[in-house]
């Protein structure tokens, strides 16, 4: 199949899966719940990042 035939495929299922979505309260709900849960990990992500980035700058200070 062409590239453009697998770029249209994706757009019809991309409209197929939208329209699952809007007609469908337990697909609504579960996206509520996956995106709760991505952004829950990108905040522990984010605030550990903060802290190692904090100790590191601690450490760096005291080498000095």
């Amino acid at each position: 199949m062409s590239k453009l035939g697998w770029f249209l495929a994706g757009i019809g299922m991309g409209v197929l899966a939208l329209q699952q979505l809007r007609d469908n309260p337990r697909a609504q709900g579960a996206v509520d719940e996956i995106r709760i849960a991505a952004k829950d990990f990108s905040d522990s992500i984010a605030a550990g990042y903060q802290e190692r980035e904090a100790e590191l700058r601690t450490s760096a200070k005291t080498k000095k």
